[in-house]
């Protein structure tokens, strides 16, 4: 295996693909390096010597400053570069061309998905229970546990240890108990912290995503519960509800908790309702559909000094593939786009979308300042541990989800995507916050890339997630769906993106079920618009 990598033929960095030694020797083409440091795996070394000042490039584009002088061969480390991101210009002229990848092996590709009355298509079929306000989780929550075990769609309970330690598991465990409505995939809740206490905007946002929520084509139908004095009024969530989809027909329960005498009495009739409600659901069957209905999220979390290696450019081959096959594929994180924006000013097609990118990454910035932060201080600390030192390495790394397709929108949090192209969507880095905003934009599959490892998923949608290398695959096993390591070890990036494509079919169309989803990891953060990185 190479232990040393050169991304771009322009880098005045290159990768450590394995951990290596102050004095050892190294070579990549022609060009021989004699490590001054020590550089672990997945750090960079100076291609050549640097002085103060110097613009260093990564991917082929500036991503650093130097602080101090840097000899050839002496790890690039946060105390001797600071993040740089190149000025852009809206008004670039330049055209953008890309090769569409050859998809002739997918066409005519299906898959079982999920088809809505309005002819849109669902990866899933749940059955939604949503807050107005945080007063109303627990009630929520309540609900949930009242239909799931009964209906069958409980099967990972944890109290059959509690019980074992207590002595009093039996031989005979809990038999599986049958499903009646086997077209229902299940009962998926909403929780949060908010809907009051704070400001009005607050609760109008909320309002806003849980119409897009309730809107998704996952969903078959929800039951909504208010308190009834919260600012997340029932009237505001209709209304929202009505901007989303004029024409929503979907089953919706609200239940006003001050209206009923007590808490009881309303859970008998919001079980009783929801429940009837479930045999309608029950009658959407799956039906084989076009590859091009897929829209998806592309994501990375818990990122690595590999992430822009491995993982995220076969995620690119994804969204490639699925663009050119007529679907949809969004790019979202912002703040992880900060020191690539010149390359996606270039890729949008229009230059309203060139702009509204500017503007939003421009205001985003403000917000961030106002706090006395930059969007620039997005990189982590297990980020900068793991070689992703500069905000702008970490961005230029993050932006290959997206592939080379041409940017046909840029949307703000929330959204409706397209169904067919590559979108923008602003969001925060903040990993659930992302997702969240993705599938109310309408993703239909999220594709997460993690170096590091992450458990996150989402209640509707199903979060496919991507390891970057084999050590974190083998490691985590239980959290990662799929393996770019072979990557780092020389295989085609092209031939692992087919094989993730492929993967990301069987899950649209439930055959494939995501290890987020086994663990019950639903989670769901909307962004209130305050300063998040």
């Amino acid at each position: 295996m190479q232990k040393i990598l050169c991304i771009h033929p322009d880098d005045d960095m290159l990768v450590a693909l394995k951990d290596v030694y102050q004095g050892e020797q190294v070579s990549w083409n022609d060009e021989r390096f004699t490590l001054v440091t020590e550089t672990p795996a997945k750090h960079k070394f100076a291609r050549r010597d640097v002085q103060v000042g110097d613009i260093l490039c990564l991917y082929g584009v500036p991503v650093a400053k130097a602080t101090r002088p840097i000899a050839k061969g002496e790890t690039v480390t946060t105390e001797n570069i600071q993040h740089y991101a190149a000025e852009v210009d809206v008004n670039s002229a330049r055209p953008y061309h890309w090769q569409a990848p050859d998809v002739s092996q997918w066409q005519g590709r299906m898959f079982n998905g999920v088809i809505r009355s309005d002819g849109r298509i669902g990866t899933a079929n749940y059955w939604l229970i949503i807050p107005l306000v945080f007063c109303e989780n627990r009630t929520v929550e309540k609900l949930r546990d009242a239909l799931e075990k009964p209906l069958g769609y409980r099967t990972d309970d944890l109290t059959s240890l509690t019980a074992s330690l207590l002595g009093q598991l039996s031989e005979n465990h809990d038999p599986v108990i049958p499903r009646p409505f086997p077209n229902l995939d299940g009962i998926r809740i909403i929780t949060h912290n908010s809907g009051c206490g704070g400001t009005t905007v607050d609760s109008q946002s909320l309002c806003k995503i849980l119409a897009a929520y309730a809107d998704h084509p996952n969903v078959a139908g929800i039951t909504v519960f208010s308190l009834g004095c919260e600012k997340a009024q029932i009237k505001m969530f209709k209304q929202a509800l009505n901007t989303r989809n004029p024409d929503f027909d979907k089953p919706c329960l609200i239940y006003r908790q001050q209206d009923w005498h007590s808490e009881a009495e309303m859970m008998q009739r919001a079980i009783a309702e929801t429940f009837e409600h479930l045999k309608d659901a029950n009658k959407f069957v799956r039906q084989p559909v076009p590859v091009s209905a897929l829209k998806i999220g592309v994501k990375c979390g818990g990122s690595d000094g590999f992430s822009g290696i491995s993982a995220n450019p076969a995620m690119g081959v994804v969204s490639d593939l699925l663009v050119t096959l007529g679907g949809g594929s969004v790019l979202a994180e912002f703040p992880e786009l900060c020191g690539a924006e010149a390359n996606m000013i270039d890729r949008c097609l229009k230059r309203e979308d060139k702009q509204r990118f500017v503007d939003l990454m421009q205001r985003y910035e403000v917000e961030a300042q106002a706090c006395g932060a930059s969007i620039a201080d997005n990189p982590s600390p297990g980020n900068i541990k793991d070689g992703l030192i500069t905000d702008a390495i970490k961005s230029t790394g993050a932006a290959k989800k997206a592939g080379a397709a041409p940017i046909t929108s840029v949307l703000d949090y929330g959204e409706p995507m397209p169904d067919s192209g590559l979108s923008l969507l602003c969001t925060p880095g903040n990993d659930v916050e992302a997702v969240t905003g993705m599938v109310a934009s309408g993703a239909n599959v999220v594709i997460f890339s993690t170096g590091l490892g992450t458990p996150t998923g989402n209640p509707i949608v199903p979060v496919l997630k991507i390891a970057t290398n084999t050590t974190m695959a083998n490691k985590l096993s239980d959290m990662i769906d799929f393996d770019c390591g072979p990557i780092i070890d020389g295989v085609a990036i092209n031939a692992i993106g087919e094989q993730l494509f492929d993967k990301v079919i069987e899950t649209a169309g439930r055959d494939y079920i995501v290890k987020a989803d086994r663990l019950a990891q639903y989670d769901f953060i909307f962004w209130k618009r305050e300063t998040s990185l």
